[in-house]
């Protein structure tokens, strides 16, 4: 089971600051504590109780077979969610978010195929028969691509659920997401909507700190899972 931090530990993390009250979101009233220096100060209690009902979910997908994929092409988190979807070994997006890679799938799926072609002739040493210019062709393709899905090689049917640390910078994905009902797990800051995030975690989505203590639960929670 994963260890909710405490308080103490998540106010260290900066999880409580929130955005200028006039930013604020209507339905993220009943996560904002108060205000001091002119920012909205979120309810930690409030995040400890939803973080756990996040991480309890997480954890149940995973024991059911499920799959998470970990979101994030915001700048101060791509790194973050990255290392932490690696250590437990789940598919993941830190690039920008192609536009039809749930609702399209099928042709996510042609893309990924392609890249585990050009690696698999990479490493038999097939591409060498072709000319310098058709091989640095080859190469670029292959960065493209591993920019663009490498992270959801993979990924062969949609995840069971995604994990966002920003809905509104990867408004696309969570739209996407919501369409093809995933159940979204996002931290959710007080200028964030958060309807149709299933497992909102009101939590300060800006601080590199706050985003590393969050991802970091969510990896111990499909680990959890994968016992």
């Amino acid at each position: 089971m994963v260890v909710i931090p405490d308080l103490v530990e998540m106010l260290k993390a900066g999880v409580h600051f929130g955005h200028q009250p006039g930013k604020k979101y209507p339905k993220m009233d009943e996560y904002i504590h108060s205000t001091r220096n002119n920012i909205s100060i979120i309810d930690l209690e409030k995040t400890a109780e939803k973080l756990k009902e996040a991480l309890d979910f997480i954890t149940k997908t995973v024991s059911d077979g499920g799959t998470v994929l970990f979101i994030s092409s915001k700048k101060q988190a791509k790194e973050i969610v990255e290392k932490y979807a690696r250590q437990c070994n789940m598919p993941f997006i830190v690039s920008r978010w192609l536009g039809g890679t749930f609702t399209n799938f099928s042709n996510v799926i042609k893309l990924t195929r392609r890249l585990k072609s050009l690696e698999t002739k990479e490493k038999s040493g097939e591409l060498a028969k072709y000319t310098k210019k058709e091989q640095l062709d080859f190469s670029r393709e292959m960065e493209k691509l591993t920019e663009l899905v490498g992270g959801i090689r993979d990924l062969i049917r949609l995840p069971e659920a995604v994990f966002i640390v920003d809905i509104k910078k990867d408004k696309t994905a969570a739209a996407e997401a919501a369409k093809k009902k995933v159940p979204i797990v996002a931290l959710t800051d007080t200028n964030d909507n958060p309807s149709d995030v299933a497992y909102p975690i009101p939590a300060n989505n800006d601080a590199v700190k706050s985003i590393e203590m969050i991802t970091g639960l969510m990896a111990e929670a499909v680990a959890d899972g994968k016992k």
